[in-house]
């Protein structure tokens, strides 16, 4: 799948798996590559850059914690601030693939 489409939703994807509980870096990328069935493959280059812009947007905190495997490591949250953000980034996906849709054709979503 051309990059340029992933890059659009990514933030939103991340923000998606935080909101049902904090993940580490690698948790993140490999949780992802399950719930997309491989479509979603990211790198931890690609990955650490939207986590600390996300930070910055006061969207998610980092913690550490202990690993069931004892030990520690950098978790992500999302903030009250990042739900908002999700919700936000949910309704302009909803939007664009509406849009696509009615162009290409195909189902509309609303």
């Amino acid at each position: 799948m051309d990059k340029r489409f992933m890059a659009l939703g990514t933030s939103m994807l991340v923000l998606k798996l935080l909101e049902g509980q904090s993940m580490y870096g690698y948790q993140i990328i490999k949780e992802l590559e399950q719930q997309s069935e491989r479509i979603f493959c990211l790198q931890e280059g690609t990955l650490y850059p939207i986590l600390h812009s996300l930070e910055q947007q006061g969207a998610v905190i980092s913690v550490i914690k202990q690993a069931e495997n004892g030990r520690s490591r950098k978790y992500y949250e999302i903030t009250t601030q990042g739900k908002r953000l999700l919700r936000e980034k949910q309704e302009e996906w909803n939007v664009y693939q509406s849009a696509v849709n009615r162009v290409m054709g195909g189902v509309q979503f609303d």
